[in-house]
């Protein structure tokens, strides 16, 4: 029999696939995991049967607070949670970075993750998610440890929450019920606390639970009831998915009036010739960040996901003078739930109606290519794919530089920058500069100074090209719009008209 301390080619892969800090004990005798690997049995194409067995524990993970008393965390009320996931494909690596980002979005909801755990299985368990046997475990985890909830990395089917639920004992949550709580404290605005709560409830219509009396018939019933008991019959639970239907129904009606504001706004903008560039992006990727150092606007930063929940729209201007919009959109995340696209669609349009997407990816991430993978998943579901789009790679000055090199082979309209030092801004400002749509006629024309309105129109709608003054007015050659250009038409010298 090989001992645990004997060396083994599985040994070495784990030390070398996983980070500092990180390391994988499986939850069964280890001898049965080594005689499998040392003879090498294999089902099929299956996994081995030891990976299908096991419960890995990532440790690690955990964010437990050190030196509080137990007075000062009973006024914290945080949660004590569990991470569970289901790794089906990819390498341990991914697997582990993964429930590393489940980590970040509990810490986010203001929990303390006490454990982590990762099943090897090729499908999460229709019944339990991870299989009765390793629900059982886990209870032995949660009780081990003193957690008060579990949070599955995946959306659970009502059933599978009930089931999990009946055999671990405790609160059991799933990565969607976790993102739109985080999404409820971090919303500000009214558009964003209603689409908000319009998202929780497609969430919860049909994972509503009753029990007891709660199922019961209230004043149904047909012959013999009694006096006072006949009626139409509704159960408790019936009436609380009713009157959820109709606040939705609400909410919905509410987001769209909101959303003609927005929409009149854009239309102005338009009206005016204003250029406009989206930052779209992965959560945490630093989009405030660099909505604030390319215009200054002063924008909440913080250190943690989801932080921007409300667009930010801000006026500014390239090198060159030409006026454009900045703004700042919700960050996305990996399976980001869909009651959560559907919500937020109205907010998402502004990049849809841009006309340059920035798309942020932090540069510092163990694996960037996944941030941008995701994010297009999300643009392509709101139809901006049409739109040109630079990838800004940030945090460059904590990034590795081999992974910079391939993000910048892999695309091609890229570009290396810092919003916390300011590295690479000036080359961005000139890229975007070059990127915006440019007015399509070249004019010249010579402006009365009576109508001084057309010369600002110029500077702020087109882009000037040379600009002096005169005895007579202001001689101006500008590329502007066509409505633009048909009002400066009158004042076109004749020579330059023909």
């Amino acid at each position: 029999m090989t001992s645990s301390s004997s060396p083994s080619q599985d040994t070495e892969r784990l030390a070398h696939t996983y980070p500092e800090g990180l390391r994988a004990d499986a939850l069964m005798e280890e001898d049965v995991a080594w005689s499998h690997e040392i003879d090498g049995e294999r089902d099929g194409d299956q996994f081995d049967r030891s990976e299908r067995a096991a419960l890995r524990r990532v440790v690690g993970l955990s964010t437990e607070l050190e030196d509080v008393t137990e007075v000062e965390y009973r006024q914290l009320r945080l949660e004590r949670v569990v991470l569970v996931g289901v790794w089906t494909t990819g390498t341990v690596k991914d697997a582990d970075n993964s429930l590393a980002e489940l980590a970040a979005l509990a810490e986010t909801a203001g929990a303390l993750v006490l454990d982590g755990v990762v099943q090897r299985r090729d499908k999460p368990d229709a019944a339990t998610f991870i299989g009765s046997g390793k629900a059982l475990e886990l209870r032995d985890i949660v009780v081990e440890s003193g957690a008060d909830t579990v949070i599955c990395d995946g959306e659970l089917s009502p059933g599978q929450l009930i089931a999990l639920e009946d055999v671990v004992k405790v609160k059991v949550i799933d990565r969607t019920a976790l993102i739109l709580d985080i999404f409820a404290q971090h919303a500000k605005s009214r558009e964003g606390k209603a689409q908000v709560a319009l998202a929780q409830m497609q969430y919860m219509l049909p994972r509503l639970r009753g029990w007891g009396q709660s199922l019961s018939r209230q004043m149904g019933g047909g012959k013999g009831g009694g006096l006072a008991t006949r009626g139409p019959g509704e159960t408790k639970i019936e009436t609380d998915r009713r009157r959820i239907r109709e606040k939705m129904a609400k909410m919905r009606r509410e987001i769209a009036e909101m959303k003609t504001g927005r929409d009149v706004q854009r239309q102005v903008r338009r009206r005016n010739k204003v250029p406009s560039v989206a930052i779209a992006g992965y959560t945490n990727a630093g989009k405030s960040s660099l909505l604030n150092r390319l215009t200054g606007a002063g924008v909440l930063v913080e250190n943690s996901l989801f932080a921007t929940l409300d667009p930010t729209v801000r006026r500014t201007e390239t090198p060159g003078g030409r006026v454009y919009t900045l703004a700042d959109t919700v960050g996305f995340v990996r399976h980001l739930p869909h009651h959560l696209v559907e919500a937020f669609r109205s907010t998402m349009e502004e990049v849809g109606d841009s006309d340059l997407i920035l798309h942020v990816v932090d540069g510092s991430h163990p694996v960037p290519e996944e941030q941008l993978a995701a994010v297009r998943e999300v643009i392509r579901d709101v139809g901006a794919t049409g739109v040109p789009e630079i990838v800004v790679i940030n945090k460059a000055d904590a990034a590795d530089p081999l992974t910079l090199q391939r993000l910048m082979r892999m695309e091609p309209r890229s570009i290396a920058v810092s919003a916390r030092t300011g590295q690479g801004i000036d080359e961005l400002l000139a890229l975007i500069d070059n990127e915006l749509p440019r007015p399509s006629v070249e004019i010249e024309a010579l402006v009365p100074y009576t109508h001084g309105g057309l010369v600002a129109r110029a500077h702020t709608e087109g882009e000037v090209i040379s600009e002096e003054h005169t005895a007579e007015g202001t001689l101006l050659k500008a590329r502007v719009h066509e409505e633009l250009a048909a009002d400066l038409s009158p004042y076109v010298p004749a020579a330059a008209a023909l």
